[in-house]
């Protein structure tokens, strides 16, 4: 149910001023007609006071019952039904309150025919402001839904991007404790307190949407100590920021699927030690972040594109900033690139 249009106070204002205006222009003819100032004022509170009440019953029924197609037809003929109304009303009045005046019946009798089309066009006009204003308002309330649904939609398929990625991690890391559990058990433990707390942290991570890439990388270190138990020696990081970008910020939990990308590529196609690269710089007010792996140029794992871990970033990036320019990847070399661009948000 929408509101009325004299719900808004500048509608209302103008309203009562042209209603006003129409009052004292009656008043005015009647009295250039002839009729004395007492009784063409009398005559034009009667009528219109009787005429605002058909256009305020008739404001109100529209606010509960707006017509679809054919049903218009339905709204004209409340309107000559309210206008015949209002004009039998009127007469009835004003012959009991103004019939002493000499020649004053005459003169009504002559001038209904004016009477009713007037009353028949301010009607009308009312009728159809206030159609077009709760046309306008119902659209108002759709747009207002529809954004809504969109919104609760776009986040629980950000919900859910977050959620996939964890059970394929976490299987991996079950697998490497349980490995190591009877060759290395103090490792084993290690790595379960490790993932225990990287967990804690992907828990307190959901709860928000965005922090500061300071604070995305410090919860990635849980993540690559956790690797490098897993991998031992294999794996070594560098990680290198500027010093203006740590208080950027992007979306919570995004670099970690990039990271493990860039692992899953490096260490499986590879012998021998990896190094991951890390690099954050800010360019143009944005964040760019470039993560490097070596990859073996004879396999096929880069030629196919991206994974579902850089698949799942780009979708995020898509909800949040309705761009498909924000991942990139290349080969150049032996060497893979990752890079991703966060718009700066005020």
């Amino acid at each position: 149910m929408s509101n009325s249009p004299l719900s808004i106070l500048r509608f209302k204002v103008i309203f009562i001023i042209c209603w006003l205006v129409i009052i004292t222009d009656q008043a005015i003819a009647l009295n250039f007609f002839g009729l004395p100032w007492q009784a063409a004022i009398i005559d034009s509170l009667i009528c219109n006071a009787l005429l605002l009440l058909a256009c305020l019953l008739i404001m109100h029924t529209l606010r509960y019952y707006l017509p679809r197609g054919q049903q218009y037809i339905n709204i004209f003929s409340i309107c000559i039904f309210l206008s015949i109304l209002w004009l039998i009303l009127s007469k009835w009045l004003l012959k009991l309150s103004l019939g002493h005046y000499p020649g004053y019946t005459d003169m009504l009798h002559q001038s209904l025919s004016i009477r009713f089309s007037i009353g028949f066009l301010l009607l009308g006009c009312i009728t159809m402001i206030s159609i077009l204003w709760y046309n306008q308002q119902e659209q108002k309330e759709k747009d207002t839904r529809k954004t809504d649904a969109e919104k609760l939609a776009k986040e629980a398929e950000l919900f859910k991007l977050r959620q996939q990625l964890q059970p394929h991690f976490l299987f991996n890391s079950l697998n490497s404790i349980n490995a190591l559990i009877g060759s290395r058990p103090e490792e084993a433990r290690k790595m379960v307190q490790q993932l225990s707390d990287f967990l804690r942290g992907t828990i307190k991570k959901e709860e928000t949407q965005w922090v500061t890439l300071q604070e995305e990388l410090q919860y990635l270190q849980l993540y690559l100590d956790i690797e490098k138990v897993r991998f031992g020696n294999r794996l070594a990081t560098d990680i290198n920021i500027d010093e203006n970008t740590q208080s950027m910020k992007l979306p919570a939990l995004l670099l970690q699927p990039i990271v493990e990308n860039a692992i899953k590529f490096g260490l499986y196609d590879t012998t021998g030690e990896t190094v991951i690269r890390l690099y954050a710089s800010r360019e143009e007010n944005n964040l760019v972040i470039r993560v490097m792996n070596p990859f073996d140029p004879e396999t096929s794992s880069p030629k196919q594109g991206i994974g579902f871990g850089l698949k799942s970033v780009q979708r995020r990036l898509y909800l949040l900033f309705a761009r498909t320019d924000l991942l990139s990847t290349e080969a150049k070399e032996n060497i893979f690139i990752t890079v991703v661009k966060i718009p700066e948000t005020t």
